[in-house]
């Protein structure tokens, strides 16, 4: 029996546990999808009634200017430290359907792992929290430390109105840190935790040629192909060793510390094996003079995502055409300027946009990089709960993805972050057969078990 102890009250809960996920799993809740969003919402309602069920206080839906959060509390420890857990319980589209081996929206399990949209993003790695802290106030009747707990609806798109919500919000959230489980480790057996994430923003370019479409014959060699055009002007944005070639780009950009080299270099990383997983001869983008995980997790990029323009489709027809599109968009490391980069590159398009067109630049996304030090005293608690949760030290590392509500709680309310999430690499998250392995989610749980009693203890 589990007595007074919150592990062993986990461990013979974890069947609960899997049912509960499965029901949450069912609540088709796609943001992206306005005919979904009262399933949203009633994802939002399984949050709350979860948090309910685990002994929290103030547990409502709060709105927002878009789809709903699910907020709870528990405020009862007086004088310790308040922690606010973060997590979002929308989730991507399944499409395409057809490529998934089980229903998306079921929770199927085969071979240890649960398949099913949401299971570890991040459906799975919230209710981790709830587990462990309904395990702490059943044994022992309190929380070490104040909690306060916030699930998203609009994570998946972007969070357009989570700021606006954090403003609104700000002293119900108050709080001394934040932690965010939607991160991933490194790999199987190898706990992590990760302490930075890049920040993003987008371009999206229209190269003006003629007023409409040319014959070729006739025109082609006296007007300037707007395709032709943005293919240099592309191509001009990076030099032949794979740097970024716009002045200003790499402005308070910090070079890598040899323990962050020699940590990276330590890691379990074949980097021929991971092009053959990708389906490249070799990971040869960006900085050539830079080892991979270097690139992805503490170097900036600049990647055309798509381009688009003239004539498509079956056959041929002869034509100069009007116009040309193209989308960039930038990873962005600690202490670069959003709005900085933005201008840098824009102005490096217009100069090197040829005579003969016209171009129109819009400018998108303002998320900031974060960084957390690995000397901050939560992030050091939360290595020695993953410690215990997994039964080995875990290492420190980078992800080269963006998640905005991280950004916004660094710049908004200036709180540091802890992100100690559990999925793994080949989760195939925002994909078809999206899983957790439940070997990750029970030792997920017990770490978070085990982190509130850290946190507690280190930030006193």
């Amino acid at each position: 029996m589990a007595g007074n102890d919150p592990i062993a009250f986990v461990r013979d809960n974890r069947e609960r546990y899997l049912d509960e996920l499965r029901a949450w799993i069912a609540c088709q809740s796609v943001s992206a999808d306005p005919e979904r969003h009262p399933q949203v919402r009633r994802s939002a309602e399984v949050a709350v009634a979860r948090m309910q069920a685990a002994g929290l206080d103030d547990c409502t839906v709060l709105e927002t200017d878009g789809l709903p959060v699910a907020y709870g509390s528990w405020l009862k420890a007086a004088g310790a430290p308040t922690i606010l857990i973060y997590g979002h319980h929308d989730v991507q589209p399944e499409d395409p359907i057809a490529l998934w081996n089980s229903p998306p929206f079921e929770g199927t399990v085969r071979d240890g792992k649960l398949y099913g949209r949401g299971a570890v993003d991040d459906k799975g790695q919230v209710l981790m929290h709830l587990a462990a802290l309904e395990a702490h106030l059943r044994t022992r009747g309190a929380l070490p430390l104040n909690v306060k707990v916030v699930v998203e609806g609009e994570e998946e798109i972007g969070s357009p109105n989570f700021e606006s919500f954090l403003a609104r919000e700000r002293e119900r959230l108050a709080c001394d840190v934040v932690v965010v489980s939607d991160t991933a480790v490194f790999a199987e057996d190898v706990p992590s935790l990760t302490v930075s994430l890049r920040g993003l923003v987008h371009w999206e370019m229209t190269v003006h040629g003629p007023a409409s479409d040319l014959h070729s014959g006739y025109f082609g060699g006296l007007v300037v192909n707007p395709i032709e055009a943005l293919g240099k002007m592309l191509a001009s944005l990076r030099a032949p060793d794979g740097r970024i070639a716009v002045d200003g780009f790499y402005d308070d950009v910090r070079e890598a510390t040899s323990q962050e080299r020699a940590e990276i270099a330590a890691l379990p990383y074949d980097a021929l094996r991971e092009a053959k997983v990708l389906g490249v001869p070799v990971l040869a983008g960006g900085e050539r003079n830079r080892a991979p995980l270097e690139r992805s997790w503490l170097r900036p990029t600049l990647e055309v995502n798509g381009v688009w323009g003239g004539y498509q489709g079956p056959g041929h027809k002869t034509i100069v055409p009007s116009w040309a599109r193209a989308k960039i968009s930038a990873r962005l490391v600690a202490n670069q300027d959003p709005a900085h980069v933005k201008r840098a590159v824009r102005d490096h398009l217009q100069r090197a946009a040829p005579e003969g067109v016209r171009v129109e630049i819009e400018a998108d996304g303002d998320v900031r990089a974060v960084s957390t030090s690995r000397d901050h005293p939560a992030v050091r608690a939360a290595a020695r709960a993953m410690e215990r949760g997994f039964g080995k030290p875990p290492v420190f590392i980078g992800t080269g993805g963006t998640i905005g509500p991280v950004s916004s709680f660094d710049r908004i309310l200036g709180l540091p972050q802890v992100l100690i999430g559990v999925g793994l690499p080949d989760d195939a998250i925002h994909a078809p057969n999206e899983k957790f392995d439940l070997k990750q989610f029970y030792g997920g749980i017990e770490t978070m078990t085990y982190l509130y009693d850290e946190l507690a203890e280190a930030l006193r």
